[in-house]
């Protein structure tokens, strides 16, 4: 029988190591992702996430599964630390953002029948596309990292923000129109290469 997270919490917090793999297993790649997204760093993402679970063991943990489901309570965890880690002014290095990002991205990834063309215009356009999402402000950052690449409900992301839904749709669609008009000129060259 399939144990529910309140069950599995509750044998981690005992020390039942599978529970806890199973709870980590089971969320850690997408809010390792998120974490990623929202600081640039890979070894901050993966701090973030190991404090994430290790306060979740902690039998003063703040989640109550009669609130809110255990993952959006842990993308709210990993975006409040990855928050605080970027007001650092030693770690706001979004300019130094590691080359994972297109490897993060692999529906890029080409056909057999792909050209080096189009090969390298893939490449140039994930370092524009991400070039362009760490520009964005933080608040249309998270957003859009929340409702594109981890596919959330807005509700959930008013959830993990704490912001009502319509804030989340203005945001959102803030996100949207400034990454369409900072890669606009991208669009006449893929029609052209990848078509």
């Amino acid at each position: 029988m399939a144990k529910t997270p309140q069950q599995l919490i509750r044998n981690a917090r005992r020390g039942d190591e599978e529970a806890l793999l199973r709870l980590f297993d089971e969320h850690h790649v997408p809010l390792f992702r998120f974490a990623w997204r929202l600081t640039g760093s890979t070894a901050d993402a993966e701090d973030i996430v190991q404090e994430c679970f290790l306060a979740l063991l902690n039998p003063d943990c703040r989640f109550d599964p009669a609130r809110t489901a255990i993952r959006t309570y842990l993308f709210g965890a990993v975006r409040n630390q990855s928050l605080k880690r970027l007001r650092r002014p030693q770690e706001a290095g979004w300019q130094a953002m590691d080359a994972g990002w297109q490897a993060m991205d692999a529906g890029w990834q080409t056909a057999n029948d792909d050209t080096p063309e189009k090969e390298v215009l893939r490449g140039e356009l994930a370092e524009a596309v991400a070039s362009a999402i760490a520009q964005l402000p933080d608040t249309q950052r998270e957003i859009l990292l929340l409702a594109h690449y981890e596919q959330m409900s807005l509700a959930e992301i008013a959830e993990i923000t704490q912001l009502e839904i319509t804030a989340v749709k203005s945001r959102l669609q803030r996100a949207r129109s400034t990454l369409r008009e900072t890669l606009a000129a991208y669009a006449p060259r893929i029609e052209r290469t990848i078509i």
